[in-house]
């Protein structure tokens, strides 16, 4: 029997815990998975000193680069991104590693075509630079969407002319805009300018129709939600476990 988590903040509605839950259910496995919900990152040596048999923890919004310190190694897809969601332990050592970009990669692949040469990322945290590294791999140009743009590959919103829009048939939000309970927000882009070349992707997964992705249907956008992404990246994670 062992135990593993879901480290992060205000994370209720997060699927991960029922997702394993029914994992454990279904193939007859012995285990705990529990949300470890803490305010500053600061907790997470407490975590390790008060549960025992801890084996490996997911990582969520807001710690998913502010964890690294914290860790003995990290696997070399996690350092090049500056981001970890998975943890294993092993021999009291934590490594982590990156399951978002393999979980991405593998749900927007049947979706892209010829035409998807470049992309827009809105918003600049762990799961932005996932994003980033997954489209990097799929030869698809791409762009961060900042408030406060750092440099050449980041854009500010107001730099969204239709011209930006119509190049970038790929736009992907990797904010926690819209997120159930704030159904009703959105990221603020120009979604007039959209068209049926677009394909929008929503890592968000609850609701399952965020209003990004509804107001790109009404443009004919295809839309994909986070769900898929997150099963993939979950399972993922598992294997990493247990090898």
């Amino acid at each position: 029997m062992g135990t593993y988590g879901l480290i992060g903040k205000n994370i209720d509605y997060s699927f991960s815990k029922s997702f394993f839950k029914k994992k454990f259910e279904k193939e007859n496995l012995i285990h705990n998975y529990v949300n470890f919900d803490i305010k500053v990152i600061d907790e997470l040596p407490l975590i390790f000193s008060k549960t025992k048999d801890l084996l490996g923890l997911n990582v969520t919004v807001p710690y998913k680069e502010t964890i690294l310190p914290y860790l003995d190694k990290l696997h070399s897809d996690a350092n090049k991104i500056g981001a970890v969601n998975t943890i294993k332990i092993k021999n009291g050592k934590l490594i982590g590693y990156n399951t978002d970009h393999y979980g991405f990669s593998k749900s927007i692949i049947p979706n892209i075509n010829k035409n998807h040469r470049s992309a827009l990322i809105i918003g600049t945290g762990g799961a932005a630079k996932a994003i980033y590294f997954a489209l990097n791999k799929l030869n698809i140009k791409a762009k961060f969407i900042s408030r406060e743009p750092k440099n050449i590959q980041y854009l500010s919103y107001s730099d969204l002319t239709p011209k930006i829009i119509k190049e970038n048939l790929i736009i992907i939000n990797c904010t926690p805009v819209g997120t159930y309970p704030n159904i009703d927000k959105h990221p603020l882009i120009p979604y007039e300018f959209l068209n049926n070349k677009h394909l929008l992707f929503d890592l968000i997964y609850n609701p399952i129709q965020t209003t990004f992705l509804k107001k790109g249907s009404k443009m004919n956008t295809k839309t994909i939600n986070g769900s898929e992404m997150l099963k993939i990246q979950a399972e993922k994670s598992w294997e990493i476990w247990n090898k």
